[in-house]
């Protein structure tokens, strides 16, 4: 009877601790999803200012002195607060619009970064009387918020209201084209041969074992090896997308092996003998019929692996991607940044102003990122064959 008593007594003490541990696992979650939902909130209070941008109705005076002293151009009441980017661009407009000359034009034009801050009520340093007279303009109806078009347009600036991110998307474009043209043929036929080809013996397990190593490794350490090989040993341009893309491809590569590899283990050796039986070649019960129903998952890991070498810094850097880049890159030699790199720098950046454009940049490349994974999700979901 006591041994009864004792048998049930410990049921119920595992029941409970049963029902505690889905508690907690319960709990956990709850808790992954607060601090998501915590960060993408803060992420997207802190960027989405940064996607309007005040702008001045001012009166712009074309003439030999303006163009000689650009703040002249501009009419008494708004000269203080318009962004040196515009008057910078006056000498050029005139050159490339010669009509423009002794003509007064009203047009809308970018103000400076402390009068951005103010109209969307962030701190900046306008003095008491200053904000007197932006407060004038507003109810005049000279100062409005608009379309922040220059942060998509323009690359990275010393004045923050005309800073963009298209330098850096640019530069980020030609890393990713880079990338994908390296590693995924040399990564597929890497786990093609090992898979199908290779002999199991220990040298082709240490490969095995090399592999699953490298794909865990540090990132920086292959921006130590991409500097030590591609900069220093063959001569690439540093600070270029092809530095950047090579280094990138080393850190996809094991990614891409390891995903092919799990894709071709995946179909079922029915298909390979049936191919050898009826005459076929290796390589061509490979092509015609491994390779078809493996497509899914090759490109399911190769968009992963291309969406972690996005959103990569630290190899970058030491390939020298962390520099000042105000223009677009024409070529894979000239020298570029990348989105990740853009966002350290602004975020290393003294002004205010900056802040809510790294936020706003951090919110371009988690849509790049998200839907990249989403897309890898539907490829898998959409052709994954079941045995």
């Amino acid at each position: 009877m006591s041994s009864l008593i004792e048998s049930s007594q410990a049921n119920k003490r595992r029941y409970r601790a049963e029902k505690r541990f889905k508690f907690y696992g319960f709990v956990a979650i709850l808790l992954s999803l607060g601090f998501l939902l915590f960060f993408f909130a803060d992420i997207i209070r802190k960027g989405y200012p940064a996607f309007q941008q005040t702008e001045i109705k001012a009166e712009i005076t074309y003439s030999k002195e303006t163009v000689e002293i650009p703040p002249l151009a501009v009419n008494e009441q708004a000269r203080d607060f318009v962004s040196r980017g515009f008057l910078r661009m006056i000498p050029s407009q005139v050159e490339n619009n010669p009509d423009l000359m002794g003509n007064t034009i009203t047009k809308w034009v970018v103000a400076n970064d402390d009068v951005d801050q103010y109209v969307k009520g962030q701190p900046n340093g306008l003095s008491s009387s200053e904000k007197q007279k932006i407060d004038k303009m507003k109810k005049e109806g000279k100062i409005d918020l608009s379309f922040n078009k220059y942060f998509f347009i323009n690359g990275d600036s010393k004045m923050p209201e005309i800073s963009g991110i298209f330098s850096a998307a640019v530069g980020t474009l030609y890393v990713i084209i880079l990338t994908v043209l390296f590693s995924v043929p040399i990564g597929v036929m890497s786990a093609i041969y090992l898979e199908e080809y290779a002999p199991d013996n220990m040298f082709t397990r240490s490969i095995e074992v090399n592999i699953n190593n490298l794909a865990a490794i540090p990132s920086i350490l292959f921006g130590l090896l991409g500097l030590a090989v591609f900069i220093n040993f063959f001569g690439v341009p540093r600070s270029s997308a092809l530095a950047g893309g090579l280094t990138l491809s080393l850190m996809t590569l094991p990614v891409i092996i390891i995903s092919t590899r799990a894709s071709l283990q995946a179909v079922p050796d029915s298909i390979r003998h049936g191919a050898l039986a009826v005459g076929a070649s290796r390589w061509q019960m490979i092509w015609h019929h491994i390779l078809p129903v493996s497509v899914p998952g090759i490109l399911t890991g190769t968009i992963l692996g291309v969406a972690r070498a996005m959103g990569e810094t630290a190899p970058l850097l030491l390939v020298g991607m962390m520099a000042y880049i105000p223009e677009a890159p024409n070529s894979f030699t000239d020298a570029a940044t990348v989105l990740p790199a853009q966002i350290y720098t602004w975020a290393s950046a003294s002004q205010r102003a900056y802040v809510e454009r790294t936020a706003a940049a951090i919110l371009v490349l988690l849509v790049i990122l998200l839907t990249l994974n989403a897309a890898a999700i539907w490829l898998r979901n959409r052709n994954e064959k079941k045995w």
